[in-house]
């Protein structure tokens, strides 16, 4: 039976944290409860006692969800409970993932789960910033073998002041926003945005979070203390034969090592060239030898010893697999307007990473709604990641996008969305991008940000700065010190390197970034070199962005639906409206345009959007006529709605009728009003007065005709 114990600590800004365990759950092998305000997360983790046979991996899954019930909510849509995961669900999976995965045993391959439950919402407590601290707590309670614990922490600078776990108010205002998750001696994971800040604001940044990160680390090693979970599990997965391995290495490394130094650009050929030393090496033995060897060894240790030449050759030579320049990007070429159905296209290509990418305006109608249990709204801007199999040349069935493809999408959105013009700053479309990978060999998330932007400003967004990004990528030895940062990494260099560290950003300063550490002791120095080097990567390519395309368009495409909004007194909402919705009914029905009106704080506002530019201009002024409040001396189109003796009523905007005089027809003299006009008739007249006891209109018409010239009296004659 699990002790049960309850450990608290405070965050610096005095605010507690309560971690529990030995209550819930007891038959996982891990459970805690992390509390902190009202919110609550429970956290579990099971680990097979033995590994399946013929598997290298660790097979772990980690699955975040938000119960409902823990935000008094129940559910939308027919069945009425929680389905599959939200795409906000399996970001935070993938934060907690990529903290914990690095840190278990190589040789640990065990099939392992971490559920983690929000059974307790607090609306002044982000959750996310606490899934990782329970997810670790949990293991570290157990008996499952980890080099942790971990713990994640989000920090914010709102004005000049950095902000750890803030609440949602404070972030609404902050500039920079990141999750940060390490030990307690090293940065293991870092993902946010950021409102072009620079590098040396996110490095301090970092630096506040870790000191966080190591009290919250503390905590859980004195909870496994207390609980007596010290001694972990013993564990033999991996079969050895260390003879093997040395005479493989002998045979092969000088061979692997030669292909990675040869600098080959091109990805399927240098897969080969690894490929037939393997063949070669194999070939050596008899068939009845190698059904004596094992095969999963054969694998991983040319594997691993090919992952030593190459690093070795890139620390020796300082030249890349592809035989770039450290700091090197690879060739870039691109083209807009690609696709002539959409509203904004753009191909995006840098060496064998390629990306086309479509931009498609909506309009209120089409935002997506987000039903969460601690977030709920709209979103306007949506951008969509795909990534089939043919990108690498492999047979792969299409079964929607998985986590990795939402955690791409979701960091070129956020690398895109801070340069989004907002809708007071001009831009009334619901935006949809979408990406499609059609060649991959590393940064197809970067190559996503370059050919959404260019899409966006082809489609004629007013964006603020163009954006682009890169790839960066370590490789380094421990024992000699040595080290090597490479700018616009490959598919090879992430896989066989210690960093993937992604970061996107203006001229002006960084917009996203997201950074994934496989090596302990990544020294802030380091870390500063590589955001610099980064920097002037994330400069050339915008440079050559701006060769294809370095403005946005002028004017909307002719194919793309026009849309305008604006803004009406609030007790005007109804009388666009009309009774039973007829006025603003009728309005679409006879323009064709759609009209959208909502209420805010600000009074009402009105968002028309039509296929083409007469049908939108035909609703404007049926709005603006109804909306316009009448003006002395201004000259309207109007309609005679009734003839008197007197003069006539002329309706001028709807709903508002004024008196045409007799005496305002004509400059000349009108005997019978009937003689010059009739019901129905369409005739221009000028506002001339309002009545400021009654708010009655005085109309004129004659005002706006040629005066007749006055006809000059003969002189008379005088006697002589």
């Amino acid at each position: 039976m699990t002790k049960h114990v309850t450990k608290t600590f405070k965050l610096t800004d005095g605010r507690e944290v309560s971690i529990e365990t030995g209550k819930l759950a007891k038959q996982a092998d891990g459970s805690v409860v992390v509390r902190m305000g009202d919110a609550m997360l429970l956290a579990t983790v099971v680990s097979a006692p033995d590994a399946k046979e013929g598997v290298d991996f660790l097979p772990l899954s980690v699955d975040y969800q938000e119960k409902f019930a823990a935000a008094g909510k129940i559910p939308g849509g027919f069945l009425k409970r929680e389905g599959r995961l939200s795409d906000y669900e399996v970001l935070i999976c993938r934060l907690v993932d990529r903290a914990l995965r690095p840190l278990f045993p190589d040789d640990y391959h065990a099939d392992t789960q971490v559920f983690i439950q929000l059974i307790s919402a607090d609306n002044n407590v982000m959750p996310d910033a606490l899934a990782a601290l329970a997810a670790s707590s949990a293991i570290a309670v157990s008996d499952i073998p980890f080099h942790g614990p971990i713990s994640e922490v989000r920090v914010v600078k709102v004005d000049d002041n950095y902000k750890v776990n803030p609440t949602p108010e404070e972030m609404e205002s902050s500039t920079l926003d990141l999750i940060v998750a390490g030990t307690d001696e090293n940065i293991m994971m870092v993902e946010g945005e950021s409102k072009e800040v620079s590098e040396a604001e996110m490095l301090e940044a970092i630096k506040i979070a870790h000191e966080e990160i190591k009290i919250q680390c503390k905590a859980q090693l004195e909870l496994a203390q207390e609980v007596g979970a010290t001694e972990k599990r013993e564990f033999d997965h991996e079969p050895k034969d260390e003879e093997l391995k040395a005479s493989m290495r002998t045979q092969v490394y000088d061979k692997l090592y030669k292909v990675a130094e040869a600098g080959n650009p091109n990805k399927a050929e240098r897969k080969e060239a690894f490929k037939a030393i393997y063949e070669e090496y194999i070939s050596q033995f008899s068939e009845e030898q190698l059904e004596e060897m094992d095969d999963f060894l054969l694998g991983k240790y040319f594997h691993d010893i090919e992952k030593e030449a190459v690093r070795n050759c890139v620390l020796d030579t300082k030249l890349r697999l592809d035989g770039r320049n450290l700091d090197q990007i690879r060739p870039i070429w691109s083209e807009s307007d690609y696709l002539p159905s959409a509203h904004g296209s753009a191909v995006f290509t840098r060496g064998e990473t390629q990306s086309i990418t479509s931009v498609t305006l909506g309009t209120k109608l089409d935002e997506q709604m987000i039903d969460g249990a601690m977030i709920s709204g709209y979103n306007k801007f949506i951008l969509h990641y795909n990534f089939p199999g043919f990108s690498t040349g492999e047979v792969r069935p299409n079964r929607g996008p998985g986590r990795r493809e939402v955690g791409h999408g979701n960091l070129a959105m956020r690398a895109l969305k801070p340069m989004i013009p907002s809708e007071d700053e001009g831009n009334p479309y619901t935006i949809r991008v979408v990406s499609d990978i059609l060649e991959s060999n590393g940064s197809s998330s970067m190559a996503t940000v370059c050919a959404g932007t260019m899409a966006l400003m082809d489609a004629g967004i007013k964006l603020k700065k163009p954006v682009s990004g890169i790839a960066m990528g370590m490789i380094s030895d421990a024992d000699s010190g040595k080290y090597a940062i490479l700018s616009d990494i490959l598919g090879d260099e992430d896989h066989l390197g210690d960093m993937d560290f992604k970061v996107t950003g203006t001229t002006e300063g960084i917009t996203a970034c997201q950074m994934d550490i496989k090596v302990d002791g990544l020294s802030y120095d380091v870390l500063a070199e590589a955001l610099e080097q980064a920097k002037q990567g994330r400069l050339h390519i915008l440079g050559e962005m701006a060769k294809t395309i370095s403005q946005p368009r002028e004017e909307l495409k002719p194919h793309t639906p026009r849309m305008v909004m604006l803004r009406i007194d609030r007790e005007l909402i109804g009388a666009v409206i009309g009774p039973g919705g007829k006025i603003i009914q009728e309005i679409q029905k006879e323009s064709g345009a759609t009209v959208n009106i909502e209420e805010d704080e600000q009074g009402g506002k009105v968002s028309v959007f039509a296929a083409d530019g007469a049908a939108l201009d035909e609703a404007m002024k049926r709005i603006k006529a109804i909306t316009t409040q009448p003006e002395v001396g201004e000259v309207y189109d109007g309609k005679v709605k009734s003839i008197m003796p007197f003069g006539a009523f002329v309706e001028f905007l709807p709903g508002k009728d004024g008196l045409l005089h007799i005496s305002e027809i004509k400059w000349e003299r009108v005997e019978n009003v009937s003689d010059v006009m009739e019901e129905g008739e369409e005739i221009k007249v000028k506002l001339i007065d309002i009545d400021k006891r009654t708010g009655k209109f005085k109309l004129s018409r004659k005002v706006l005709l040629p005066r007749p010239q006055k006809e000059e009296k003969p002189a008379e004659k005088t006697e002589e």
